[in-house]
């Protein structure tokens, strides 16, 4: 059974978003896709989806939505403040969200981006083998007040069950493999890119995040850039002023700038997550390592189903509390013993 779900309020950064559109790079279009694509694994996970299901991505706000219909839905990704019409819900949880309950996502306590997944995933015309929005390309559009999303049949399952996510919400360790200009930087700027923290500065969108090092710019020998070439998600291009950008999932597809490194896919949730003024700290990985720490990666979204749990939750927030038959054997109490 399918449903809407209407949106009533929303916040500045609400887009539609998948696993975006590989191969397309030949016709001048990077992925795009879910900023935070690990996101997407743990809502297939809490809801029993495919992990490339199409789900709300919410840009330091969310919003207010009501369904016409019952719908399971799971809440992903930065953890926001939520509501189901005024009672608090966990984050990296599922939930049924009532036919006409209001559901409330306000700001993010941690990270940058939340994904408000739902039974069935939302439904969208696809274009290039993808629903996902793409507004660096003009594909789609921002999602406003008052539009109708739709949501696919749901098979069902269960709900209130809960995923321990990936701490990822506030910077740490990422890790890099060698690009094409990395051997051009002097050996002693590649030591200060592992050595000092850089901290993540407040010019970032979907497109790439900007880096601010503690010690200047970095400057690669000979102050060259290069031919323009074909550029991808993670890499790190080095800007005339010396300043560090990590380019996104809506990067554009070829640059001029020297690359230092390449971010690790299985590392560029961390990135994308990591608010301003955040602490970012990067290693080097050979070629061989980085390959295994994917395959691994890989294989644990693969099995994030297997470790939810069922979600505790607090009986003073339970509606439904007098339908559970909490105590065996109850009597009225004017029996006789």
């Amino acid at each position: 059974m399918s449903a809407q779900l209407r949106i009533l309020r929303a916040g500045p950064g609400l887009t539609l978003q998948d696993m975006g559109r590989g191969g397309c790079l030949a016709l001048g279009l990077s992925r795009g896709g879910a900023a935070d694509r690990l996101a997407l694994a743990e809502g297939a996970a809490l809801l029993g989806h495919e992990a490339d299901t199409l789900a709300l991505e919410m840009a330091a706000m969310g919003g207010e939505f009501e369904a016409t219909d019952d719908i399971r839905i799971a809440l992903t990704g930065a953890p926001m403040r939520a509501t189901i019409d005024g009672e608090p819900v966990a984050w990296h949880a599922s939930h049924l969200l009532p036919a006409g309950a209001r559901l409330s996502i306000g700001a993010v306590t941690r990270g940058c981006y939340g994904y408000l997944h739902v039974g069935g995933g939302f439904v969208a015309e696809a274009f290039l083998g993808a629903g996902s929005t793409h507004l660096a390309a003009g594909i789609g559009a921002v999602l406003q007040e008052g539009d109708w999303l739709e949501t696919g049949a749901d098979k069902g399952g269960q709900t209130g069950l809960l995923l321990e996510p990936e701490d990822r919400f506030a910077g740490g360790p990422v890790r890099l493999t060698a690009s094409f200009q990395t051997h051009q930087f002097a050996e002693a700027e590649r030591a200060r890119l592992q050595s000092e923290p850089l901290h993540r500065a407040a010019r970032a969108n979907r497109m790439g995040v900007a880096l601010k090092p503690q010690g200047g710019g970095y400057h690669i020998e000979g102050g060259r850039n290069v031919v323009s070439e074909i550029v991808l998600p993670g890499d790190i291009q080095i800007t005339g002023d010396g300043t560090p950008f990590v380019l996104m999932s809506e990067c554009q597809t070829t640059g001029g700038y020297p690359r230092i490194g390449t971010v690790l896919p299985c590392d560029l949730p961390r990135v994308a997550q990591a608010p301003a003024g955040a602490e970012l700290r990067f290693r080097f990985v050979d070629l061989n390592e980085a390959v295994e720490l994917e395959r691994t990666e890989a294989k644990r979204r693969a099995e994030l189903g297997k470790h939810r749990r069922p979600l505790i939750r607090d009986p003073r927030q339970m509606r439904d509390l007098l339908s559970y038959q909490l105590i065996s054997g109850v009597v009225a109490g004017d029996e006789d013993i």
